[in-house]
């Protein structure tokens, strides 16, 4: 009896301890580089499931950075800017590559006037993961 009370404490300080390590904020940044109408669909969908999520709501943090062919998600002659909208006003930080831009001969007159800018996709990739960011690449 004494052993199974013993065991029964240690996991329940073990649950305690775990639960005490949970940090009480996150962070995910979210790379898109593809121009495919599902993947851009699915990348969206994600973020809001995440921000959906009863474990994280009012808790998270979430930028999609868009870079190479993902620059589709951001034009105005594409049909997602409702759907930008919807999670900006969630908080969503909408952030292009104008190392794209500069390649591909995009005007920022094309792109949706809501979003941010950052000189290298793949190094805001490495920075967000460098200050502890959760990356994601559906």
């Amino acid at each position: 009896m004494k052993q199974l009370l013993l065991a029964a404490a240690i996991c329940a300080c073990s649950f305690l301890q775990a639960k005490a390590q949970q940090p009480s904020t996150f962070k995910a940044v979210y790379q898109l580089n593809s121009d495919d109408d599902k993947v851009i669909r699915a990348t969206l969908r994600n973020i809001s499931n995440a921000l959906s999520d009863p474990r994280l709501q009012n808790r998270l943090t979430v930028e999609l950075v868009a870079h190479g062919s993902g620059v589709a998600v951001f034009q105005k002659s594409k049909p997602y800017e409702q759907l930008l909208q919807d999670l900006k006003a969630k908080g969503v930080i909408l952030v292009e590559c104008e190392n794209t831009l500069k390649e591909r001969n995009i005007s920022k007159s094309e792109l949706f006037p809501f979003i941010q800018y950052t000189p290298s996709g793949n190094g805001e990739l490495i920075i967000k993961q460098t200050e502890g960011w959760a990356y994601i690449h559906p």
